[in-house]
């Protein structure tokens, strides 16, 4: 009798259960991205414990993706092996900071998660509608979060914290710049684009293996609110995107993105101009183009909004076999970070929650019990591995590509470089039309102003020395010393921050 395989609760075909990933043959040190071994200590921990925690607000939908060029050569994940074939998604888009009351228009980051239900279990994309993000090392990001919500003392918005933060992390300029352009009021969510933003390993059945970034380009185009406008519409319609999308839909009037990649190979990254893993950067279209690869089109809407899109948990952990990850850092800790997330969130077994139930491929796993268990979990069969009851096994032909790592264990902190500056000042200067830029020193400006002074010229410098123009503009806008600002903005970050504590 032939066995069957082990596989993740996501349906992901196992290598092997015996040894976890590590940077050694002997004792050695585990690795984060371990993310079975995660799994399974994880919902060890929380087998006897129910969780829940409530949820940023979104909206989604259900479509599919079809391939249109052939890219199998790069990856073996099945899902991608022809032109024309078809794979069930769920879509869910949100505000990244806000509650779950707030408004649709709020200056803010989108999430862009797609879940593909392929026949090798459910792989999650789970990015934004920006390239970039504002840090780049996951150890950062609770700090982050923190700064973007409320005071712990008034429970109100803080101007201090926001701005407090991101001028002492200058890594995130490129993405402020984003964020406080018209880009960052998408007028919906039809309207955007969707961007993997972290770097990714696509690696074949001979595991050569290359490095990609998505790109998941709307085809109605981009269109954006200008700050007047969201505050506008949120007084009108705080729900405008949720209901955009939902109508759309019921309409016949299917929203559709087109997908492509961008390629690197391993030599490539070693050699290019900057860290091709730093989150804080996009790889310049002119070096890596896009690569058409497929289509996205939603078509149906869910029946029962909790059921179906509050209750919808993504992970970047969730890959199948052609897909993997990257040494970027802060994709490290998101591995980890999601999924641990929405176990305590909707409990141990949020997997079999039917939106994030496999659709086409056939759980096998050793888990068991724990709150919420609605399926058969192996019936009578043996819940641990190895054993001689003919339960599931590993494959190894599913091993991903062995990777050597040169390690030296310990905190590596990144310096802030020159270089961290370039791509915003090139925003500025090359992408932005007159009036968009008028827009983002007019949308800063209202917002830096309720900062502190010396918080104010921090941050200024930092725009100043990514553009002088942009640095400049922002500085006349709130009235700052323009030669101050340029002095400040001449010294390292260490002097920078010493030059303008309160």
């Amino acid at each position: 009798m032939e066995k069957e395989k082990y596989t993740t609760n996501k349906g992901h075909p196992l290598a092997n259960d015996q040894a976890s990933i590590t940077t050694g043959a002997g004792s050695s040190y585990t690795l984060l991205q371990d993310v079975h071994l995660i799994e399974k200590l994880a919902h060890f921990d929380r087998e006897r414990i129910p969780e829940r925690v409530v949820h940023a607000k979104g909206a989604g939908a259900y479509g599919y993706f079809e391939v249109t060029n052939d890219l199998s050569k790069y990856t073996r994940a099945k899902f991608l092996s022809e032109v024309g074939k078809k794979t069930e998604v769920f879509v869910r888009f949100s505000t990244v900071g806000g509650e779950r009351g707030s408004a649709d228009t709020a200056r803010d980051p989108r999430g862009f998660a797609v879940k593909f239900y392929t026949e090798e279990g459910n792989y999650d994309l789970v990015g934004n509608n920006t390239p970039i993000f504002f840090v780049r090392d996951a150890i950062k990001f609770p700090d982050f979060i923190h700064s973007q919500k409320r005071n712990p003392q008034t429970n109100l918005p803080d101007a201090d914290m926001f701005w407090d933060f991101l001028s002492l992390t200058p890594e995130s300029v490129h993405q402020v710049t984003i964020l406080f352009s018209d880009r960052g009021t998408p007028y919906s969510f039809r309207h955007m684009d969707g961007f993997s933003s972290h770097t990714f390993m696509w690696y074949n059945e001979n595991n050569d293996y290359v490095w990609v970034k998505v790109h998941i380009k709307t085809v109605l185009g981009n269109k954006t609110f200008t700050n007047d406008e969201a505050v506008k519409m949120a007084g009108e319609n705080p729900n405008h995107a949720t209901e955009d999308l939902y109508n759309a839909i019921e309409a016949g009037d299917y929203p559709e993105w087109k997908v492509y990649v961008q390629i690197m190979t391993p030599e490539e990254a070693k050699k290019y101009q900057f860290d091709p893993f730093d989150i804080t950067k996009v790889w310049y279209h002119g070096d890596y183009p896009l690569i058409p690869l497929g289509k996205m089109v939603l078509n149906r809407a869910p029946v029962n909004f909790f059921a179906e899109v509050e209750q919808s948990a993504f992970a970047p952990s969730n890959f199948v076999p052609g897909i993997g990850p990257s040494p970027d850092r802060l994709l490290q800790g998101r591995l980890f970070s999601y999924e641990d997330t929405q176990r305590h969130r909707l409990g141990a077994n949020f997997h079999q929650i039917p939106v994030n139930r496999p659709k086409n491929a056939k759980v096998n796993s050793y888990q068991r019990d724990g709150p919420m268990n609605v399926d058969e979990k192996g019936g009578s069969g043996p819940n641990y591995y190895p054993n001689t009851m003919n339960g599931p096994e590993p494959d190894p032909s599913f091993a991903p590509p062995a990777l050597e790592v040169q390690a030296i264990i310990d905190r590596h902190t990144r310096p802030t470089e020159d270089v961290d500056f370039i791509q915003a000042g090139e925003l500025y200067r090359r992408v932005l039309d007159e009036q968009n830029k008028t827009n983002l020193v007019s949308n800063i400006v209202g917002h830096l102003k309720d900062a502190k002074e010396n918080i104010q010229y921090r941050q200024v410098a930092l725009f100043y020395k990514a553009d002088e123009e942009y640095g400049t503009r922002v500085a006349n806008g709130l009235g700052l010393d323009v030669s101050k600002v340029k002095y400040l903005s001449a010294m390292n970050q260490e002097e920078r921050v010493e030059a303008t504590r309160t």
